[in-house]
């Protein structure tokens, strides 16, 4: 079973910068693509950003084009969301997603989720 380990939310400034971990664990890791999610209170939940298992295929929603950028560590088993230029409209619940494919992303089957950080963006 692969489990999802997210941190590094907090509060911060408009106009901060945040850097999201996603700690993957288990057997099976290899060929998974992750997915950054993320919920805003009395929203649904959207993707925010995605990255195949190779690293070669990234994404992003259009609201964090050039502020935020994902990546991954395969050595640590760690994939990141580095978010630049916050606004408050960033804030909500972040989740990592797990789904297991090779050489695509994408925010429509997700195959195990992690339990979410909390990030708050003032003004």
């Amino acid at each position: 079973q692969l489990q999802l380990v997210e941190s590094g939310g907090g509060l911060v400034q408009s106009g901060g910068s945040l850097r999201l971990s996603c700690e993957a664990s288990g057997f099976g890791r290899d060929g998974y693509s992750i997915g950054w999610f993320r919920q805003a209170p009395g929203k649904e939940r959207e993707g925010v950003s995605c990255i195949s298992s190779g690293g070669s295929v990234k994404k992003y929603e259009d609201s964090v084009k050039g502020r935020f950028t994902i990546s991954r560590d395969n050595a640590k088993n760690t994939e990141y969301l580095q978010m630049d230029s916050l606004k408050p409209e960033d804030s909500g619940v972040y989740y990592c997603a797990a789904r297991r494919v090779r050489g695509v992303c994408g925010f429509v089957v997700v195959d195990h989720w992690g339990q979410g950080t909390h990030v708050t963006v003032s003004s």
